[in-house]
């Protein structure tokens, strides 16, 4: 008789958040996948409390703020939380020899240096969108920005909730890369992120971007290409957070296997789906 396959054993960071539950709810729903550990920051309310509480289900798993406790017994670490937390938890992942999905977007470039550093030692998925119609969006708005050509203009507009504390959003700056991407240019040299006042005539191949905060709002991104007579709009709306959880489920699959056969680097969701 055949033996079981090993499930993957996740911990996931930030767990008493609205994104640490619904990766909760993803991993409990998932049979090859077993959560081992809960983690959230030591003052949170949900300390002490059972990890699916919230959602009706009692899992045997406490939030807890002990970070080597819970990699002691994790493959994969999920994080969707601070930059200042997603990194002392990475430096904690490359102690403990545990594979890492992070979700957590405001990241400066300080900080985006040393995740790279740390994937030259454990295996890391890092990317600020893990939803797989936003993966197919980032291909789609480069090939169209260098299809379209410098005669249209790039807009970029975001809305999110209003607890989300970085804007722009982690997405849209990653689609401002891909739309930079395929232009031919420098993302750095092209961006324009704030209009007010008198400011003129737009710049030849500026590539702007609108922040929007309300509500319960999880994730607007639309892309605007406008030519003379036409534009053209890449829309993705998140109606959910399972979305989310279910890509960086998939991602923590993907570095099970990665780390089981030894293997480190950093990875994005284009490596995730297969679209290199």
């Amino acid at each position: 008789m055949t033996a079981p396959a090993k499930r993957v054993r996740l911990a996931i960071a930030g767990a008493g958040g609205r994104m640490g539950q619904a990766l909760v709810e993803g991993v409990l729903a998932a049979p090859d996948l077993e959560l081992v550990a809960a983690l959230d920051v030591p003052d949170s309310p949900a300390i002490g409390s059972d990890a699916g509480a919230r959602s009706g289900r009692t899992t045997g798993v406490g939030i807890a703020a002990d970070v080597a406790a819970a990699l002691a017994r994790a493959d994969v670490l999920v994080d969707f939380t601070r930059p200042a937390g997603t990194l002392a938890h990475l430096a904690a992942c490359e102690r403990a020899g545990v594979a890492a999905v992070v979700g957590t977007t405001g990241f400066d470039p300080a900080a985006r240096e040393e995740i790279v550093e740390r994937s030259r030692r454990i295996p890391i998925v890092f990317a600020p969108n893990m939803s797989v119609g936003v993966s197919v969006l980032v291909e789609l708005v480069e090939l169209a920005a260098a299809r379209l050509g410098p005669e249209f203009d790039i807009e970029i507009v975001e809305m999110h909730h209003r607890h989300k504390v970085d804007a722009p959003s982690g997405t849209a700056l990653r689609l401002g890369e891909a739309a930079a991407k395929g232009a031919g240019v420098s993302l750095v040299d092209h961006a324009v992120y704030a209009r007010e006042g008198v400011t003129g005539e737009r710049k030849p191949g500026a590539i702007g971007f609108a922040t929007l905060r309300g509500g319960d709002v999880v994730g607007e991104h639309t892309v605007v290409f406008a030519g003379a007579g036409e534009r053209l709009e890449l829309t993705h709306r998140a109606s959910s957070r399972g979305n989310f959880a279910a890509g960086a489920l998939r991602a923590a699959r993907f570095l099970a296997a990665r780390r089981a056969d030894g293997e480190c680097g950093l990875y994005d969701m284009a490596d995730v789906l297969g679209m290199r």
